[in-house]
């Protein structure tokens, strides 16, 4: 009887696990989506260089399903937080995941827009 609860404790463990897997799993982009995130992955890097106010040398833009994540460095705080604006503005853009971090005086520290 006790070997039994445990077969079935087991059992109901792994079909927790296996459901909570499946769940989890996101589908692949389709072509169609993968060219609309290159088009908006294109069009913010585009803004940003562009911005007389913004070095995007150390900012790297990439998209998936409409979220665009800002990643690298920039020199000062307005630069990351008109990053974020200048980001959530172009069209096709759900949001914006910002991981990016703030140089002061050659030190990295993470910024604090948390897009």
């Amino acid at each position: 009887m006790i070997l039994m609860r445990k077969i079935t404790r087991i059992s109901w463990l792994f079909a927790m696990a296996a459901f909570i897997t499946a769940c989890a799993t996101v589908p692949p982009r389709s072509a169609s989506e993968i060219a609309e995130d290159k088009k908006i992955e294109l069009a913010v890097i585009q803004q940003l260089t562009d911005d007389p106010g913004i070095y995007a040398q150390h900012i790297e833009v990439s998209v998936r399903r409409g979220v665009v994540t800002l990643s690298g460095f920039v020199l000062e705080g307005r630069e990351l937080f008109e990053a974020i604006q200048i980001a959530s503005r172009v069209p096709g853009v759900i949001s914006v995941n910002d991981q990016m971090e703030l140089e002061v005086f050659g030190r990295g520290g993470k910024g604090g827009g948390g897009g």
